[in-house]
């Protein structure tokens, strides 16, 4: 083969190669798509705030995201593609049936995560008082508790120290913990309603009392929480390396 068809046909399959990123692309299966629980109450309050969220979460870090969130029945047998699973609601939730507890309650024993989102600001009463009823009946030996201020998910993406949400309610999550990891975590300040953001671009909702910066709390709140739902303690002394290293050299 002469030199020149040589470095030709080189320089041709670099150039394939450089292509190759922008071409290939993941299978469905391998993109982060969040399941979003139906029930007999008003299950989605806030339309388009997992879109925005998936949104963010494709612009801000490397996880690949679907076009949406999916609708599931915590009853259908393809739960577990949906390692993420996001429960809200406005009002009231309605018990679920025995099989779907069953139905979750495996799910986040096997390692599923649930983001629960109380859209109507209730504390004691709406939405808070039944989906306590409810996740106590999921996991009876885990109680709901705060998650403490120095917990991994306030680091495993973003460096937090406070709350973000439509409103603030309450200055802390709350988690279900199955072998000392979270599995199911609650938020009373309506994560959704800052999240969600209209087709002309419009955020939907002001955010009290904080405005904007509390709105981009609850957004990188929402990536650290996703961050923890696919990698759960795996940064919990990982974000600490480059501080150690700097004191070693």
């Amino acid at each position: 083969m002469r030199r020149r068809a040589f470095l030709r046909m080189m320089a041709t399959a670099a150039g394939g190669l450089a292509l190759a990123p922008r071409v290939r692309a993941l299978p469905a299966t391998s993109l982060l798509t969040i399941g979003q629980v139906q029930h007999a109450g008003r299950w989605n309050p806030r339309p388009t705030a997992l879109r925005r969220l998936s949104w963010e979460l494709s612009q801000r870090t490397s996880i690949e995201t679907g076009a949406d969130a999916v609708p599931v029945r915590l009853g259908q047998p393809t739960l577990h593609r949906y390692p993420m699973l996001y429960l809200s609601g406005d009002g009231a939730l309605p018990p679920f049936s025995e099989p779907e507890i069953a139905a979750l309650r495996r799910h986040v024993q096997y390692g599923g995560f649930l983001l629960v989102d109380a859209a109507d600001g209730s504390d004691g009463g709406g939405f808070d008082g039944s989906v306590r009823r409810e996740l106590a009946r999921v996991l009876p030996a885990s109680p709901l508790a705060r998650v403490p201020r120095e917990h991994v998910l306030y680091k495993s993406f973003y460096l937090l120290d406070h709350q973000g949400g439509r409103l603030l309610v309450k200055p802390w999550l709350e988690a279900q913990v199955v072998n000392a990891r979270v599995a199911v975590l609650y938020s009373q300040n309506d994560l959704g309603g800052a999240w969600a953001r209209g087709a002309l671009g419009d955020w939907e909702y002001s955010c009290t009392p904080g405005g904007e910066p509390q709105r981009e709390v609850a957004m990188r709140l929402g990536v650290n929480i996703a961050m923890y739902a696919l990698c759960t303690d795996y940064k919990d002394d990982a974000v600490h390396l480059p501080f150690i290293m700097r004191r070693r050299s």
